[in-house]
């Protein structure tokens, strides 16, 4: 699998998710105090992400 959403502890010992394209990391969340919560984290990025908008503060 080219991607995948990985779930990891910190230095800190809080959970937090990174999401993997070909063992890249392409963005990793804030940290979170339980595992139920990282994937509540993950949940919503695959039930919000595909319709967000881009915004682009660059121009």
């Amino acid at each position: 699998m080219a991607h995948k959403f990985e779930i990891y502890k910190d230095k800190a010992d809080e959970y937090r998710v990174r999401f993997k394209y070909n063992s890249e990391v392409m963005f990793s969340t804030e940290g979170y105090s339980s595992k139920a919560s990282a994937k509540n984290a993950i949940d919503s990025i695959k039930r919000n992400g595909p319709d967000a908008p881009v915004d682009d503060t660059t121009d």
